[in-house]
């Protein structure tokens, strides 16, 4: 991923955009084996405008699996103790510099634990994009590396991840960005993470580069204090 970085920010570009992308989540269980989870973000990716997107999504998932429940332990997020999650969600996009978009999600997530208490996770992601004119589609694939450390009583999670882009419109892969964060708990039912990304979008020329800085706060209202 390191590298991957490195040679993306020696890639020329004419248009470099730095930019703040806030977002904020809020999940509710409602079952065992299911979640509902809303989201309100600022976003601008793949080359497109900066845009809002809000939405809710259905979570899906399997029991815990108990190498998974120990790697994710102290993270408020409990899909992260599922081997699999599945997703389905839909997102309405405004943007005052383009029109409205209707964004249908499918998404699928594997999280595996690995020696040394780190945890990664695969998301795999379908996007069904409704603007004004013609329906394309967009998947989207991305790797998070993420492992738990203490500090004293403390337990932050530092993270890096890389996402890749296919977009229909353009027949290709299409962008790709890299992010490094780290997800602070605060007491028993919120997190806040703090992240970089640096994205580079190849869909139209001249390519354009996105420098970012973007702060989640996650929230579980119905968590049960452990």
């Amino acid at each position: 991923m390191t590298a991957l970085l490195v040679t993306m920010i020696g890639l020329p570009a004419s248009a470099q955009i730095t930019e703040f992308l806030p977002e904020v989540d809020v999940y509710a269980s409602l079952t065992p084996r299911t979640r509902f989870w809303f989201q309100a973000k600022q976003t601008r990716e793949d080359g497109a405008p900066t845009q809002a997107e809000i939405g809710p999504s259905l979570d899906f998932y399997l029991k815990p699996l108990l190498q998974l429940k120990a790697r994710t332990v102290f993270d408020l997020d409990d899909s992260k103790k599922r081997l699999l999650v599945l997703s389905v969600g839909y997102r309405y996009l405004p943007s005052p510099d383009a029109p409205s978009q209707n964004r249908v999600l499918l998404m699928a997530t594997s999280n595996v634990p690995m020696k040394g208490g780190a945890l990664i996770s695969d998301r795999n992601r379908l996007e069904i994009n409704y603007p004004n004119g013609s329906p394309f589609w967009r998947y989207r694939n991305k790797f998070t590396l993420q492992r738990t450390i203490a500090i004293h009583s403390y337990h932050p999670s530092p993270y890096a991840a890389a996402e890749f882009y296919y977009n229909s419109r353009y027949g290709k892969w299409s962008a790709t960005a890299v992010y490094a964060g780290c997800i602070f708990p605060l007491r028993k039912k919120m997190e806040l993470g703090p992240y970089y990304e640096h994205a580079n979008s190849t869909g139209v020329s001249p390519n354009q580069q996105l420098n970012a800085g973007g702060l989640v706060l996650n929230l579980f209202p119905g968590r049960k204090e452990k």
